[in-house]
C-alpha cells in the first residue's frame, strides 16, 4: 500500500514538472512554479486595440414579443440591458482576477432580434489606446447585459437560455488581428 502511495506521488511530481516545463511558459497568467500571477504589461506599446464579442439569449415567443413590444412590466429591457453591458465592461478588472483595470476609450452594446428563433443576439464592441486588450471587457458586457435581460424578463419565462458567448474579432497589439472563423 505504501509503495502504491509513492508511486502516485511520484507520477504527480513527474506530471507537475512537464507541466511547468511544458505548458506553464506559454501561459502568461502563470510563473514558472505554475502560481496565478498578473500579467507586467509595462514594457508593452500602447496601441489602438478593439474587441468584439458576440453572444445571444433565446427565450420563448412571447417573451420575445414582450421585449420587442415593450411590454415588460420592468420597463425598456434592451435600454437598461445596454446601461448594464457599459457598465460592466467598466468593473472587468474587479470581477476577473487577472485583468488590468482599464481607461476604456469606447464601449458599445448593440441588440439583433431574430425574430424567428425568439433570439436577441448581443454585441459588445470595446476600443481602447493601452497596453493590454480588451476581449475580457467585451465577453463580460455581453455575459452582463444577457444576464439583464434574464432578470427583467424571468418573471414570464424562467426557461432563457444565455449561450455562445465568443470573441469574434481583436485588434491592435503584438499579437495582431484575431477574426473568428
Amino acid at each position: 500500500m505504501e509503495d502504491k502511495e509513492e508511486e502516485i506521488n511520484l507520477d504527480l511530481s513527474l506530471n507537475l514538472n512537464i507541466l511547468r516545463e511544458r505548458i506553464m511558459p506559454n501561459l502568461t497568467h502563470f510563473d514558472k512554479m505554475g502560481r496565478a500571477k498578473m500579467v507586467d504589461v509595462s514594457k508593452k506599446a500602447e496601441t489602438v486595440r478593439e474587441a468584439i464579442v458576440r453572444g445571444s439569449i433565446f427565450m420563448k415567443p412571447a417573451t420575445f414579443k414582450s421585449i420587442m413590444d415593450g411590454k415588460v412590466s420592468k420597463g425598456d429591457v434592451l435600454a437598461v440591458a445596454k446601461v448594464a453591458g457599459i457598465m460592466a465592461a467598466k468593473k472587468t478588472a474587479d470581477l476577473i482576477p487577472m485583468c488590468h483595470p482599464l481607461n476604456l476609450s469606447q464601449v458599445e452594446i448593440n441588440f439583433f432580434p431574430h425574430e424567428k428563433e425568439n433570439q436577441i443576439e448581443i454585441e459588445a464592441k470595446v476600443k481602447i489606446k493601452a497596453q493590454t486588450g480588451v476581449e475580457m471587457e467585451g465577453f463580460v458586457a455581453v455575459a452582463a447585459a444577457g444576464l439583464t435581460i434574464y432578470d427583467m424578463c424571468k418573471a414570464i419565462d424562467r426557461g432563457m437560455t444565455l449561450s455562445d458567448i465568443h470573441l469574434v474579432k481583436k485588434t491592435g497589439g503584438k499579437s495582431g488581428t484575431y477574426v473568428a472563423k
